[in-house]
C-alpha cells in the first residue's frame, strides 16, 4: 500500500513550485515582451504579468480546495450527521496523510459511541427484563407448587397413570421455565476469580463426554497454547459453555463439534479470527461481521477466546443479535424457551465479557466468548 503525502508536505511542494514558476514566467514575459513591445506600450506587460498570475492563482485555489476545503467539508459533514444521531456515518478517505488519518480517528470515535449505546441498551433491557423475570417467577411460582400439591392429591385418590404423568410432566417443565428465569435474574454479586480457560474447557469437554452427551456428534477438543488467565467465575462459564455445546449437539447431530480456546487479541471490526490449523482456503465463505464490544477494552486487547463450533444450519444473520434475547428461540415450539442463549449471554457479560456468533469453518454456528486478560 503506497504511503500518503503528508498535507503540509503537499502544500509545501505545490506552492513552492507555483510561487517560482509565477515569478520566472513573470521576469521572463518581461524581458521579452519589453525587447519586443515599444515604452510607451509598457502596460501591456503589466496585464500579462497580471493575466499570468492570475492563471497561478487560480490554480492555487483549485490547490487549497482539493487537499483542505473538500476533506474537511466531508468531515464536518460525517461529524454533524454523528452529531445528528446516525451513528452508522462514516468519514470518506482523504488523499493526504493528515486528513485520512483524522478520517479514521473520527470513525473509531463513531464505532466507540455505537458500541457504548449498544452496550447501554443491552444493559438497560437486561435490567429491565431481570426485574420482569424476577416478577414472573415469584407470581408463578406459588400457583406451581399448588398445583403440584393438586396432582399429589389425584394421585392418591387414584386417579388415572396417564392423566398423572401428563399434569407432572408439563408441571415440571414450567418449574424449569420458572428456574431459568430465576437464573437469568438472578444478579452475580461475588467477586470474580482467576480462572484458567482452557483448564475449564477440558473439565466441560469431559464432563459432557462422561455423561454420554458428546456421543451424538463427532466432537473434538482444540484447546490452543499460552490461554491467559481471565476474570470470571468458573462454574458459570462451565455452566455457559456446557449450554453452548448442548446447543451445538442439537444443532448438528451426527455431524462435527468442536470446542476449544484460543489466545486472543479483540478485534471489535469485521477481520474473522482463525484457528492455528485454518486451511488457506475454507470449504465455507466465512463472512465477518462486527462484534459486540465493551467500553472496558479497545481493539487489540489480549485476552482468551472460548468457542463452540458446529457443521449445522448455523444462524440466519438476521438472527444473530436476536438470538441471545430471552425468549427467542429458532427450535420447534415445545422443544426449547428461548432462555437458553439469554442466559449465556447475561452470565458472559456480568463477568465482564463478551459473547457473538459467527459462521464457523464447519459451515455451521461458532459461539464465541471472548474475556480479557487479567493484569493481576
Amino acid at each position: 500500500m503506497r504511503t500518503k503525502p503528508a498535507l503540509r508536505t503537499e502544500l509545501l511542494f505545490y506552492l513552492s513550485f507555483f510561487a517560482a514558476a509565477a515569478l520566472l514566467v513573470g521576469v521572463a514575459t518581461t524581458v521579452v515582451v519589453t525587447s519586443v513591445v515599444p515604452r510607451q506600450e509598457f502596460w501591456m506587460v503589466m496585464v500579462l504579468v497580471a493575466l499570468e498570475v492570475g492563471i497561478f492563482l487560480v490554480f492555487g485555489r483549485h490547490l487549497v480546495t482539493r487537499l483542505v476545503l473538500q476533506p474537511l467539508e466531508r468531515l464536518m459533514a460525517t461529524a454533524d450527521a454523528v452529531a445528528d444521531g446516525e451513528l452508522n456515518a462514516r468519514a470518506p478517505d482523504a488523499e493526504t496523510r493528515d486528513f485520512a488519518t483524522l478520517a479514521e480517528r473520527l470513525n473509531r470515535m463513531t464505532d466507540h459511541l455505537l458500541d457504548a449505546q449498544s452496550q447501554l441498551v443491552r444493559s438497560e433491557k437486561l435490567a429491565s427484563v431481570g426485574r420482569l423475570a424476577a416478577g414472573i417467577a415469584h407470581e408463578v411460582g406459588n400457583p406451581l407448587g399448588a398445583a403440584g400439591t393438586y396432582v399429589e392429591v389425584l394421585r392418591r385418590r387414584g386417579a388415572e397413570p396417564e392423566v398423572i404423568r401428563g399434569l407432572s410432566r408439563e408441571l415440571d417443565r414450567i418449574d424449569h421455565i420458572i428456574r431459568s428465569l430465576l437464573d437469568y435474574a438472578r444478579p452475580q454479586e461475588e467477586a470474580l476469580d482467576l480462572v484458567q480457560p482452557d483448564e475449564i474447557v477440558r473439565g466441560a469437554f469431559a464432563l459432557l463426554g462422561a455423561q454420554g452427551a458428546l456421543k451424538a456428534v463427532q466432537a473434538t477438543l482444540d484447546v490452543g497454547g499460552g490461554v491467559p488467565r481471565v476474570r470470571a467465575h468458573a462454574h458459570l462459564l462451565e455452566q455457559a459453555l456446557v449450554n453452548l455445546v448442548l446447543n451445538a449437539v442439537d444443532a448438528a447431530p451426527g455431524a462435527a463439534v468442536v470446542v476449544g480456546t484460543r489466545r486472543w487479541a479483540y478485534d471489535p471490526g469485521r477481520a474473522a479470527p482463525r484457528r492455528d490449523n485454518d486451511p488457506g482456503l475454507s470449504s465455507f465463505l466465512r463472512q465477518p461481521a462486527r462484534r459486540p464490544a465493551r467500553v472496558e477494552f479497545s481493539a487489540g486487547a489480549p485476552g482468551a477466546l472460548v468457542f463452540v463450533a458446529d457443521a449445522g444450519p448455523g444462524v440466519r444473520p438476521q438472527d444473530r443479535e436476536k438470538i441471545f434475547e430471552p425468549f427467542f428461540t429458532t427450535k420447534a415450539p415445545g422443544r426449547g424457551t428461548g432462555l437458553g442463549l439469554a442466559i449465556v449471554a447475561r452470565a458472559v457479560h456480568e463477568m465482564g465479557g463478551v459473547v457473538w456468533v459467527d459462521t464457523a469453518r464447519e459451515g455451521g454456528a461458532a459461539f464465541k466468548m471472548f474475556f480479557p486478560e487479567a493484569t493481576a
